[in-house]
């Protein structure tokens, strides 16, 4: 067999296929236009952003906002469970979380809560349609392909180290359950390859990301990417594609290139770390990847995720053992997030770096969807719990969770919103939605809830229509009123 041959054809066929997918990200007719309209500047109060996704759909009532708490015993009804663990208190006069999450309470003076997020009502419950909508804002599906807000962030501003790449992705894999589901959020869409995300499944190996395939050389794979350069710009798929799709995808290569290449990779080595720093993040995989987050943040990191990992019916998708489930992802995530915002809080980055806390939606323990909402219900709850795995929280809840932020200009100590006491535990206070969430984050980036492209023909904004707006209370004085005076609005 002729081996240079086949690797030669194998490197066709994958060009081929990468660039034809490029090409029909979105219809032949679209394309990406500069900013049709010319939106002001307003101040920024953050470089850098975290967002700490708790996928599954974390119940709010077992961790950031408890209830009444009910203990285990066989024969307690359903109805009556609230709660499953107790409350604790948190460095916030007048604000508790429960059992389980002492470390994050303890930073809690360092930054805020809101606890009235309402998901979206979409119908048919489904863990990644919801993760679409949170990640980009826009229910699908739509007639383009939507990007990520780390997009839409690596678009607007570049990466803040011309090395590090602008959007990093921590954690989530994509040889699970719903893979194909998840990758269509995992995209920069029309805006382009080269703002799409760099993936890194396993933090552990974060390093590895950033060098050639196991026993090739740097400059066997130098060969190989001069090759893959010429086939892009010889492919015939690319005749069905933009020029500007071909050029970003160009540039998403380059930007391979100049990393790989870089003294700056070194950043993605976690061995660096002293072994008692290390230990400490390390909790699993997700505590590694906050662990690499804190070290991309300080290195020029512009927006970057760090997921528990969505596979159906495991981590915080608790469909049974709801309480014994929670106890598990308190441990994984409890020391690590509170860590990284000790960190990044002494080396002085905290300032500059918003750290955002979510998950899909919430859970219960007998309603599925919202009050008035029909849904059809996806777990067999029963009425008296006569078996340990039934306790907890079982039931997709969409009307009420938590969101927790730090940094970036966010106002300490805050408690935004209110949830009843009571089932329903719904939002009754200051009730937020997605978009006000992205144009939250949009507006400590210092991008205007204007921003938008021209795309087949039509406005695309980064909240649909450009209706949304950002949540000043969020943010410290004076900055809260200044940002109102000087952007015209509120």
């Amino acid at each position: 067999m002729d081996t240079q041959n086949t690797r030669r054809d194998f490197i066709k066929k994958m060009t081929a296929a990468s660039l034809a997918a490029s090409a029909t990200s979105i219809p032949m007719a679209s394309f990406l236009s500069s900013c049709s309209t010319s939106v002001p500047k307003i101040p920024s109060t953050a470089d850098t952003v975290i967002l700490l996704w708790m996928a599954g759909g974390m119940a709010h009532t077992e961790t950031f906002d408890p209830k009444a708490y009910v203990p285990y015993e066989k024969g307690v009804e359903s109805k009556r469970v609230l709660s499953t663990f107790p409350k604790i208190p948190t460095a916030v006069d007048g604000l508790e979380f429960s059992k389980g999450l002492e470390s994050i309470g303890s930073v809690m003076d360092k930054g805020a809560i809101i606890r009235s997020y309402k998901s979206a009502d979409l119908g048919h419950i489904l863990h990644t349609r919801h993760q679409y909508h949170w990640h980009t804002c826009y229910e699908p599906p739509q007639s383009v392909q939507a990007p990520h807000i780390g997009a839409w962030i690596a678009k607007e501003l570049g990466p803040a180290n011309p090395v590090i790449p602008p959007f990093i992705a921590m954690g989530q894999r994509f040889t699970v359950g719903e893979a194909e589901e998840l990758k269509a959020f995992h995209s920069a869409g029309f805006l382009g390859t080269e703002y799409g995300p760099f993936l890194i499944p396993d933090p552990s190996g974060g390093l590895e990301s950033v060098r050639p395939p196991q026993g090739m050389s740097i400059k066997r794979f130098e060969a190989r990417y001069k090759l893959y350069k010429e086939l892009a710009h010889t492919s015939k798929h690319m005749e069905s594609g933009s020029d500007y799709q071909r050029k970003s995808l160009m540039r998403s290569m380059e930007q391979s290139y100049r990393l790989l290449n870089s003294p700056e990779a070194k950043v993605f080595d976690l061995s660096e770390e002293p072994k008692e720093v290390y230990d400490t993040y390390n909790t699993g995989r997700f505590g590694l990847g906050c662990l690499l987050a804190k070290r991309l943040a300080m290195n020029g990191g512009r927006f970057i995720s760090v997921s528990t990992e969505y596979e159906p019916f495991l981590g915080w998708d608790t469909h049974e053992n709801g309480h014994t489930r929670a106890e598990k992802m308190k441990e994984m995530i409890d020391r690590p997030i509170a860590q990284l915002i000790k960190d990044l809080d002494e080396s002085g980055h905290l300032d500059r770096t918003l750290i955002v806390l979510a998950s899909e939606f919430s859970r219960d323990a007998i309603m599925e969807g919202r009050p008035g909402e029909q849904v059809k219900d996806q777990v067999d709850q029963p009425d008296i719990i006569e078996d340990e795995k039934f306790y907890g929280m079982h039931r997709h809840f969409t009307d009420g969770s938590s969101i927790l932020l730090w940094g970036g200009g966010i106002e300490k100590g805050l408690v935004y919103g209110k949830t009843a006491d009571e089932r329903p535990c719904s939002s009754i206070e200051n009730p937020v939605v997605i978009d006000q969430v992205h144009q939250s984050i949009y507006h400590a980036m210092g991008i205007h809830p204007e921003t938008q492209y021209t795309i087949e023909g039509r406005p695309f904004y980064t909240t649909p229509d450009g209706h949304g707006k950002p949540i000043l209370d969020l943010f410290g004085n004076p900055l809260k009123k200044d940002t109102k005076k000087s952007s015209g609005f509120t």
